[in-house]
């Protein structure tokens, strides 16, 4: 038996830090890794895609977004997609996956919405047990019901199921949380989960696919953008498994102290870098401290934010370096009218401290600039 295994598509996901534009590029993305993954496996001969939950982000999805992923999967007709309601699909009376049951589908595509055994090949030698969450969060173990139930002998067991086998973080009692020994006391071949957004091999017959495209600047390392490709010789036999690369898109964080013209190169060089040939794909959330005279911070407005942020897909700064002007600098606003008035409270504002200090630091370095490229045109 080879499969593919993924998980956490969450269809529809809403990216908060992006503008418009670039949303909708990061939602496409999503759409498109599906693509991605029937072609691995047909490279791979994998006959069955087991997704363990999430395929949507939310519960009450556009019409069009419900309908996306099963054209997607449509166009794979030699393939069997099987998919199980995940935390935040979860399967409820009138939810999505009664909305999608509806739907005309796709004769490959499989709804797994209730906890029994299903023979998954024409033989009926390989039997996948999936497991389905009616709620987000439950505290019982939504895989307990495999260890009871019943396939024929000899037939290899697969479970499916989303939730979490150790607390990824925070305190108390994790929900939806899965024995990590269930495919020992369930005789499975092989358990596919999804909630981790990172591949994680838990076990030699358990792991975490991970999300097919990273959606976040805080999942570092193993923080997605794969999917397995699993092979099992038998139903005893340790199963092979592989991760491969299926994501388009790399997140990455970067904290930069810059002060000099010298450092805004430097600077350019190492997000230019991060992906020469295909900048386009790259986000970046960039945190920068220092102070920068007013012609450096010019530079590093054109340069960085400017040139560079319009080859990334996404350049985030929610923190810029400070800029320090001089009587020289404030003497450029001429000696009167409304600008040179304004650009002289806003210096008092802002070397008096107080709650409106940040905010005249900002406005003054923006009306610096503007006023300073105003001048060069």
């Amino acid at each position: 038996m080879r499969f593919v295994h993924s998980s956490d598509w969450q269809i529809g996901k809403t990216f908060n830090f992006a503008p418009d534009d670039v949303l909708h590029i990061l939602q496409q993305a999503r759409l498109d890794a599906i693509s991605r993954l029937g072609n691995l496996a047909r490279e791979q001969g994998a006959s069955d895609v087991l997704v363990a939950g999430d395929i949507y982000d939310y519960e009450s999805p556009s019409d069009r977004t419900l309908r996306q992923p099963l054209e997607r999967m449509r166009q794979f007709p030699e393939l069997r997609w099987h998919l199980i309601p995940g935390n935040h699909d979860f399967h409820q009376p009138n939810g999505v996956w009664e909305r999608v049951r509806r739907l005309t589908l796709p004769e490959t595509v499989r709804l797994h919405l209730s906890p029994e055994p299903v023979a998954i090949t024409p033989d009926e030698q390989v039997w996948l047990l999936p497991s389905v969450l009616t709620r987000r969060h439950t505290t019982s173990d939504p895989t307990l019901w495999m260890d009871e139930a019943a396939t024929p002998e000899g037939a290899m067991r697969i479970g499916l199921a989303h939730g979490s086998v150790r607390e990824f973080g925070g305190d108390g009692e994790q929900p939806n949380l899965i024995a990590i020994d269930r495919p020992v006391r369930a005789g499975l071949a092989y358990l596919a989960l999804g909630d981790w957004h990172g591949f994680n091999r838990i076990s030699d017959r358990c792991a975490y696919s991970g999300t097919p495209e990273t959606d976040g600047f805080d999942k570092g390392g193993d923080g997605g953008g794969s999917a397995l490709v699993v092979s099992i010789e038998g139903p005893n036999a340790v199963p092979d498994i592989t991760p491969h690369r299926i994501g388009h898109f790399s997140w990455h964080t970067m904290q930069e102290t810059v002060t000099s013209s010298e450092d805004i190169d430097t600077l350019e060089n190492r997000l230019r870098s991060l992906d020469a040939q295909k900048l386009s794909s790259v986000l970046v959330w960039l945190k920068v401290e220092g102070h920068l005279a007013l012609d450096d911070m010019t530079a590093f407005e054109e340069r960085i934010v400017g040139d560079v942020g319009a080859g990334l897909c996404l350049l985030r700064m929610d923190q810029m370096p400070d800029l320090v002007t001089s009587h020289a600098d404030l003497a450029t606003f001429g000696e009167a009218g409304v600008v040179s008035r304004a650009a002289g409270r806003l210096q008092e504002l802002s070397e008096a401290g107080g709650p409106q200090q940040q905010h005249a630091r900002a406005a003054l370095q923006r009306l610096a600039v503007l006023w300073q490229k105003e001048k060069r045109a």
